[in-house]
């Protein structure tokens, strides 16, 4: 699948085509090309106030696409081996969160929108809060990373 959201690694950056003209420009995401998941919620987070931070959990089965669509934001994801801050501030570009990956999202400009699209609808029980929990899950139950 050409620019899919498909790899090893549990979250990666992918580009989402542009097509620009004198009306301006528009960004497409599609099921089976820029994301391997069927797209079953979408929802957005705007007017995030300065030093916020969003997010702080991590779920077991759910694969979302994040994008600013809008300003800026700083996407933290950790695997449970390898911790990446991630800055989201162009529209044609999206970061794919696999499951069992903890996120946080903060850094938001003023002007930010981030738009998340989602492979299922809200279930609580597919939620984690807690960090270290999870990482004792990762470290002592899973192995280590693959190389």
């Amino acid at each position: 699948m050409t620019g899919a959201a498909a790899s090893t690694r549990s979250w990666n950056l992918v580009a989402l085509p542009r097509f620009v003209d004198d009306r301006g420009a528009l960004t497409v995401v599609e099921t089976g090309r820029q994301v391997d998941f069927r797209i079953a919620r979408v929802y957005y987070l705007y007017g995030v106030p300065p030093r916020t931070v969003r997010g702080g959990h991590v779920h077991h089965t759910l694969h979302q696409l994040l994008v600013a669509t809008s300003g800026a934001l700083d996407a933290v994801v950790d695997d449970g081996w390898r911790r990446e801050t991630i800055r989201l501030d162009d529209p044609s570009r999206g970061l794919y969160i696999g499951p069992m990956v903890w996120r946080e999202l903060a850094g938001f400009t003023a002007d930010a929108v981030c738009l998340v699209l989602a492979s299922a609808g809200h279930d609580a029980s597919d939620y984690s809060y807690d960090y270290e929990r999870f990482r004792r899950y990762i470290t002592q139950g899973a192995g280590g990373p693959e190389q």
